[in-house]
């Protein structure tokens, strides 16, 4: 990859999404993870005007602290950029506190926590919005190509709910190498990705079951091969392990990636 020239691509991509818009510029939520890290600067780059948004909801230190470096340097190079702090910690735990009120979450201990970690997410995608509205600014997604096209690793209207995606077709492995160009603390890039969404500080790979390179393989499989691969394109039992995770995840999960069905009325029903 032409790392330079992918990074002048995607800030004239930027510049010219934003002005046919006729928006201001762009809010980008930051984790402390690579694919916000490498997203926040590119939007940085376009000297439009950027917000920066970090909102723990009991997060973990590490996540919090490599996120506020990273906003702070942004700050330092960039004088268009600004930042938010929004702690969503109080508002999430009393959204729990009545939700609890007419649910017994814990009788769903199967789906409790993979649907509080979804409202988190959910809950941050409405602050984005409602910052971006007040500023005539644009929601950027930080999505890549494995999560947003492979396995759909993402919580439907939460991150997946943005304007533009910059990054989504760049394979996991792809950012690293646009982080490296644009200069992306070594911190964020040795981080082992995490959507930041569990107590335990749980990685994804630990979710998945998979690492992003061993997801990337399975996905160039997928195109090459289609759903069904001959048995001599694995070489060994954890490639064919990697093949089952990622071909059940991208099933399971390809309403996320799709439009919302639309139910077509029949034209002589609306005589």
């Amino acid at each position: 990859m032409q790392a330079k020239k992918v990074i002048d691509h995607i800030q004239s991509w930027l510049l010219n999404y934003v002005d046919q818009a006729g928006a201001k510029g762009f809010v980008v939520g930051v984790s402390g993870g690579i694919d916000s890290a490498v997203v926040s600067s590119l939007c940085a780059r376009t000297e439009k005007q950027v917000i920066l948004m970090e909102m723990p909801i009991h997060q973990a230190h590490d996540q919090v602290s490599r996120g506020k470096k990273h906003i702070e340097w942004l700050k330092k190079k960039h004088d268009n950029v600004s930042s938010i702090d929004m702690d969503l910690t109080p508002s999430y735990d009393e959204f729990v506190r009545a939700l609890e009120k007419n649910q017994d979450i814990n009788a769903h201990t199967d789906l409790k926590f993979h649907t509080l970690s979804n409202v988190r997410s959910r809950m941050r995608m409405v602050s984005l919005y409602a910052v971006a509205q007040l500023n005539s600014l644009l929601v950027c997604g930080t999505g890549n190509k494995v999560e947003d096209f492979g396995v759909g690793f993402f919580t439907k209207y939460g991150d997946g709910g943005v304007d533009l995606s910059p990054i989504a077709d760049l394979m996991k492995s792809e950012v690293y190498e646009l982080g490296k160009h644009l200069g992306v603390d070594k911190e964020i890039l040795t981080a082992r990705p995490t959507d930041g969404l569990w107590d335990d500080g749980r990685t994804d790979e630990d979710q998945i079951g998979a690492t992003y390179d061993e997801l990337e393989w399975a996905m160039k499989v997928q195109q090459k091969h289609g759903d069904n691969p001959h048995e001599s394109v694995f070489e060994n039992s954890r490639q064919e392990n990697i093949w089952k995770i990622y071909l059940e995840r991208h099933k399971a999960n390809t309403h996320k990636m799709k439009p919302i069905p639309v139910c077509e009325i029949p034209k002589e029903l609306m005589k």
